[in-house]
């Protein structure tokens, strides 16, 4: 893949985010894209970094370490974890990255906090939320997430900077807009709660083939692999 390649993708979903927020009355400039680089080497990542994307999002911290430490030249570049996150690995992932976006349990969130103490780090998260209650998924219960966000509040080493969510792995378009309008629905109540202040005001939802109804309702990050870079299969 060549960058004039992975530029013009970035002008076609740009489009499509443009034309998606404009129906929900935004801006396309508060739509923040995160460029999914699983399977993605680090001379690609490169060249996505060259046509503007600062964003990166990496599923697996082994994957991730060798990309980030290659890419330390690339002054602006920022890194986000968005892959089911082990308890065993949760430090490394304190260590390499500016957010963690799939912190699924208060049990990680807490030991994320215990993490930030012995290292004196404020760290960055995003509460995953199973909304579609799919087995396959990781992700907190719509049931639990309001009790577990108001615990997250009280650790003073972790920012709960909003809500995550995975659409429903289905071609039914009524089905993944009804999930991603619940979990802006959830975020607009912790919102109102006032447990949280300004920090708390991210809703990252919408992928590949779902970025622009996730716009549509409400999504102000979305999180795109295979838009940018095409198909790709480990080396």
């Amino acid at each position: 893949m060549n960058q004039q390649t992975i530029r013009n993708n970035l002008l076609e979903i740009m489009e499509r985010i443009t034309r998606a927020a404009e129906k929900s009355g935004r801006k396309s400039s508060e739509i923040e894209i995160i460029a999914v680089t699983k399977n993605v080497p680090e001379s690609v990542i490169r060249q996505a970094y060259q046509v503007g994307l600062r964003i990166f999002g990496e599923n697996r911290i082994q994957e991730a370490i060798p990309k980030i430490a290659a890419l330390k030249d690339c002054e602006e570049i920022t890194w986000h974890m968005i892959g089911h996150l082990q308890s065993n690995k949760a430090r490394k992932a304190a260590e390499n990255f500016a957010m963690i976006q799939s912190v699924d349990s208060l049990e990680l969130a807490c030991k994320l906090a215990r993490i930030g103490y012995e290292t004196d780090k404020h760290i960055e998260i995003l509460l995953e939320v199973n909304v579609s209650s799919e087995a396959t998924k990781s992700g907190v219960q719509p049931i639990n997430l309001v009790s577990i966000a108001e615990k997250i509040a009280a650790l003073p080493e972790i920012t709960l900077r909003g809500l995550m969510t995975i659409g429903p792995l289905t071609t039914d378009k009524k089905l993944i807009r009804k999930a991603f309008i619940t979990l802006r629905q959830y975020f607009e109540k912790i919102s109102l709660s006032g447990m949280f202040q300004r920090n708390f005001n991210i809703i990252s939802m919408g992928m590949t083939d779902d970025y622009d109804i996730a716009v549509e309702e409400g999504s102000n990050m979305v999180r795109i692999g295979r838009g940018i870079f095409a198909e790709r299969t480990a080396q």
